[in-house]
């Protein structure tokens, strides 16, 4: 049995998105470990991958989490959402757009990522339960590319009408900052991918 020790975070508030090419160790040990602390939900991205390869990881690793009860969101395609029935779908707003209204009906919890305010109003229009807004901070996943900034998001959060997933750049130490500036909650990729700076008090028993 896995136990997350990390009781100082609050894991309702965190949204682990995922990017095996991060992965430190054995992708399927570290999201157990990720899914034993019970985040708000896991987004299945791996964005290299073809619908093939794609549906076959999604296959293994809902299991893992909805063994702790923790909503599995994947990414970019629909077929194998309809296939697999996740708990929700995250789709960019390119794809998005190219949906037809009873195919975003299909999902209780439907979600893309918005680069600015012109960007939430369409993805509201468009039926988003939730938007990823980013990125916050600067990070390595985006070199070269300076973050939004606080103030983005607290513009972003203020105008959406759904809630708003903070992404890019955010620690354990930056969450506070990030919900008081309105975020539902913050989504981690290579915090949570690898390294201990998330799950440092996590350990098997």
């Amino acid at each position: 049995m896995i136990i997350c020790m990390s009781e100082r975070i609050d894991w309702n508030r965190v949204v682990c998105v995922t990017n095996r090419h991060l992965c430190d160790g054995p992708l399927e040990e570290r999201m157990k470990r990720i899914a034993a602390c019970r985040p708000r939900a896991v987004i299945l991205r791996e964005k290299d991958m073809d619908e093939r390869e794609y549906e076959a990881l999604a296959a293994r690793m809902i299991p893992i989490f909805r063994s702790q009860e923790v909503p599995v969101i994947l990414h970019s395609f629909f077929s194998s959402a309809v296939r697999l029935c996740p708990d929700g779908l995250h789709l960019p707003l390119s794809l998005l757009r190219r949906t037809s209204p009873a195919q975003r009906r299909r999902f209780r919890v439907l979600g893309t990522s918005c680069h600015s305010l012109t960007d939430v109003q369409e993805a509201a229009a468009l039926g988003c339960s939730y938007i990823l807004a980013g990125h916050i901070y600067d990070t390595a996943c985006k070199q070269g590319l300076p973050g939004r900034g606080i103030d983005f998001l607290a513009q972003v959060c203020a105008a959406s009408p759904v809630p708003v997933y903070a992404i890019g750049g955010i620690t354990p130490q930056r969450l506070p900052e990030v919900l008081r500036a309105g975020a539902a909650a913050a989504c981690v990729m290579s915090g949570l991918m690898s390294g201990e700076l998330w799950l440092e008090k996590a350990e098997k028993s």
